[in-house]
C-alpha cells in the first residue's frame, strides 16, 4: 500500500492542476469572452432587447405586452365580483394575441389545452366575437392567431393578417391616415428566420411603441 502512495499522490495532483486550468479556461475566460463579443456584436440582443421611450426602459422587444384599459359600465369603472378591476382591449393600441399567463415572464407556458378541450373551444368563441366586435367584421374575417396563444405565452408577434385587420380602427381611434399606420405596421413586418424559417410576422411591442412616437 506504501508503494502505491507517491502515484496515487501525482494522480491526485494531476487532477487537481487539471480542474483548476479548466475552471479558469472554461469558467472564467470563455464566459467573460463570450459576454464580451456579445456586447460588442450584439449589444441590444444581449442587454434584453430593450425599447426605450424618452430614455427610460419601457419594454423588451421579445415579451408582449397586453394593451387594456378598465372598462366601464353605467358611467363607472367596472369590477368583478372579486372587486379586481375589469379589463378591456384599449382601441387605440394594437392587440397582441392572448396569453395563457398574461403575459408574465415569470411563468412562460401555454395552456396545455388540447384542441377538442370544451374551455378551450369555448374561450377561442369569446375571443372570436370579441375581436369581431372590436375591429367590427365578421367574425369570420378574425385570423387564428387573434384568438390563440403561443405556446410560450409570451410572443410579442402577430401574423400580418391580423396586423391588417386592425389597421382601419387604429388609425380612426387615432385621427391618423390608413396609409399612415399601414406604413409602421410595414417597418414593423419581420420576414422569414434565414429567408426560410417560419412565416413573416409583426412585432406587437416594436409597432405600438412607434405608434406611440406619433402622439
Amino acid at each position: 500500500m506504501a508503494s502505491r502512495l507517491p502515484g496515487s499522490v501525482g494522480q491526485f495532483g494531476v487532477a487537481i492542476r487539471a480542474l483548476v486550468v479548466f475552471t479558469i479556461a472554461l469558467g472564467i475566460i470563455y464566459p467573460l469572452a463570450m459576454t464580451g463579443a456579445a456586447q460588442v456584436l450584439f449589444h441590444g440582443n444581449a442587454n434584453g432587447s430593450i425599447v426605450q421611450v424618452n430614455g427610460k426602459d419601457v419594454a423588451s422587444d421579445l415579451i408582449g405586452q397586453a394593451y387594456t384599459k378598465q372598462a366601464v359600465k353605467n358611467g363607472k369603472p367596472e369590477v368583478d365580483a372579486a372587486g379586481k378591476p375589469v379589463m378591456v382591449a384599449d382601441p387605440l393600441w394594437f392587440q397582441t394575441r392572448p396569453s395563457a399567463v398574461a403575459y408574465d415572464a415569470m411563468g412562460s407556458a401555454a395552456s396545455q389545452y388540447g384542441p377538442n378541450n370544451a374551455d378551450l373551444l369555448t374561450a377561442v368563441n369569446e375571443r372570436r366575437q370579441a375581436v369581431a366586435a372590436l375591429e367590427q367584421v365578421d367574425p369570420s374575417q378574425v385570423p387564428p392567431d387573434a384568438v390563440t396563444a403561443s405556446g410560450s405565452g409570451l410572443d410579442p408577434h402577430i401574423s400580418p393578417a391580423y396586423a391588417a385587420l386592425q389597421v382601419n380602427r387604429v388609425a380612426r381611434e387615432r385621427g391618423l391616415s390608413v396609409a399612415q399606420v399601414k406604413q409602421l405596421v410595414k417597418q414593423n413586418t419581420e420576414g422569414r428566420t434565414l429567408g426560410f424559417l417560419g412565416e413573416p410576422r409583426v412585432n406587437v411591442v416594436t409597432l405600438n411603441n412607434d405608434l406611440s412616437a406619433l402622439g
